[in-house]
């Protein structure tokens, strides 16, 4: 997969991350599935760009622990029908943030050295 293609899928997957949000909110009953293809979309572009460098900060952001969470939240969006959903939410989009920031700085740690 270019890295277009990749490009244009994860924000496909973001796109339909913040419909589906914007629709779970609405209370709409397809909402759960449009954030989950969503966050499907996400996780498999995060899970395909793997880091096969030595830096040991990197690989452990790399861990994929907030797209996981992502996809866990569709989940229980489409099995449960209360706002527990919103916990795992919040704890993902902070993992997804800090690693946003962190691993470019690493990498230019590591360009620098």
């Amino acid at each position: 997969m270019t890295a277009r293609q990749s490009n244009i899928l994860a924000m496909t997957g973001a796109v339909l991350l913040f419909i589906g949000l914007a629709l779970q909110f609405v209370k709409l009953v397809f909402a759960p599935y449009v954030y989950l293809v969503g966050s499907i979309l996400f996780a498999y572009v995060q899970v395909r760009s793997g880091y096969d460098g030595k830096n040991i900060v990197i690989r452990r952001l790399r861990q994929l622990m907030g797209a996981m969470l992502l996809v866990f939240t569709g989940v229980l969006m489409l099995l449960w029908h209360r706002n527990e959903w919103i916990a795992r939410l919040s704890i993902a989009a902070v993992l997804e943030l800090y690693t946003a920031f962190r691993i470019p700085q690493e990498e230019q740690k590591e360009k620098n050295s």
